[in-house]
Order: C-alpha cells, then sequence, then structure tokens
C-alpha cells in the first residue's frame, strides 16, 4: 500500500527531530485553482516543537525541515509552510 504524504511527511519529521509536538496538515483544498495544485502537487502546513530547535535561528530549522524533503519537491509536495515552535 503507499502510504499518504502526509504519513510519509509526519514520518521522516518524527524520525528526524522526535518532536514534542507534531502537527501535518494537507492545505491543498484551500489552493484549488493554483498551478500546483493542478498538477498534482500539494500544499502542507507542518506545526513541529522539538528539543533540538532551540539553539537553532528559525531560518537554520526551517533548512533541516527543507532538506527532509528535497526528493518530494516540486512534484509531490508543492508548499510546505513551517511553524517551528520553541518551548
Amino acid at each position: 500500500m503507499k502510504l499518504k504524504r502526509v504519513d510519509i511527511i509526519t514520518t521522516r519529521l518524527q524520525a528526524a527531530f522526535s518532536p514534542t509536538y507534531l502537527e501535518v496538515n494537507d492545505e491543498s483544498d484551500q489552493h484549488v485553482g493554483h498551478a500546483g495544485h493542478q498538477g498534482g502537487s500539494r500544499h502542507f502546513a507542518v506545526v513541529i516543537a522539538a528539543p533540538c530547535f532551540e539553539d537553532m535561528s528559525r531560518v537554520e530549522a526551517h533548512r533541516k525541515i527543507y532538506a527532509l524533503f528535497e526528493d518530494m519537491m516540486p512534484h509531490d509536495i508543492h508548499a510546505l509552510k513551517i511553524s517551528v515552535i520553541v518551548s
């Protein structure tokens, strides 16, 4: 069975960062008519909290997260909105 993209994103983020909080949402329906949506790519939003982000700048944290999905962009993931929570 083929994993859903939300499941792939969730699994990779959990394995890489051991988050204390993680929310992954497919927001593609909010982008109907957008070029990326028409080609089958999807828009996702991630909210993540993990101790490893406490010593990183926001840019560094985003770069580490984006690096996990280089193989999926731009065909499976058109857009990835990231919110890093630092506790």
